[in-house]
């Protein structure tokens, strides 16, 4: 049976409040672990780090999202290492470059994805500001000469990147569904087209979040349609800390970004179980 596996952020859970105090990585785990999660998703680039983690998810169940920032093929040799050692759900590699043209960056896409073939460990491109995939256009550039190109979505950068006109026209719409065609995970966040995370939970923001929920129901969909019948597919909250979250006159967040995180994962819950119940596919 296909199932849904939610995951948050670890970089989610920083507070980055006035008062100067951080949750430690044992508080974090408990917190997540406790409220139902599946997994986390946290940086593979450091040996050290790694192994710290692993034994702080020893005996919760939790599984792992590794994230990495390679700058060069034999960037990833690390965090596929780390990998092998400390086994992830799949690696979210975001390409720390920004090339101009699409030719200059094939070679570098297709020896990740070799070297993640070798060693039989599933890597997945998120589509990021600031990356190989910061422009929706380009990425589409991408997909068309490499249409079998894994994908993490990540969507509030496209919308806010592009800033969308409101409401959301045919070909916009069309455009992010040929990402989601190609996503085989997915980071949760919502955006508008001014700002790249808007709070879930101020009535105001509802029709943003709904253009999501939209847009996470086709993904969803077309993930069951090509996904094998005993896959996971992950979600992940990432709801991050400022700048990100909009904050207020005192410097802080506006809004519960732990709160909105738990609605953000009964909401996908509840998408998915009523996808199922449809047997809803693309």
């Amino acid at each position: 049976m296909q199932r849904l596996l939610v995951f948050q952020s670890l970089w989610a859970m920083e507070r980055r409040h006035t008062d100067g105090r951080e949750r430690s990585l044992d508080e974090n785990i408990a917190l997540i672990a406790g409220a139902g999660f599946d997994g986390i998703s946290a940086h593979y680039t450091s040996r050290a780090d790694v192994e710290r983690l692993t034994r702080a998810i020893a005996g919760t169940g939790l599984r792992v999202e590794g994230v990495c920032f390679p700058r060069s093929v034999g960037d990833l040799a690390l965090p596929l290492a780390l990998a092998a050692d400390h086994p992830v759900a799949h690696l979210n590699l975001q390409p720390d470059i920004r090339p101009r043209r699409v030719a200059d960056c094939l070679p570098l896409l297709d020896g990740w994805m070799e070297h993640a073939d070798k060693a039989g460990i599933p890597v997945l491109v998120e589509t990021h500001r600031d990356r190989m995939t910061t422009d929706l256009h380009f990425t589409l550039d991408l997909l068309d000469r490499r249409p079998d190109l894994p994908l993490l979505a990540d969507l509030s950068h496209y919308l806010v990147g592009r800033e969308f006109g409101w409401p959301v026209d045919a070909e916009n719409h069309a455009m992010i569904h040929r990402i989601l065609n190609n996503a085989w995970a997915f980071h949760g966040r919502v955006a508008s087209r001014e700002q790249v995370q808007v709070e879930i939970s101020f009535p105001h923001h509802r029709p943003w979040l709904d253009l999501f929920l939209g847009w996470w129901d086709h993904g969803f969909r077309d993930w069951r349609s090509r996904a094998a019948p005993d896959a996971d597919l992950v979600f992940t909250c990432e709801l991050g800390p400022k700048p990100y979250a909009i904050t207020g006159p005192d410097g802080n967040d506006q809004s519960d970004r732990w709160a909105e995180a738990l609605l953000m994962k009964d909401l996908v819950r509840q998408l998915w179980r009523d996808i199922c119940a449809e047997g809803g596919r693309a």
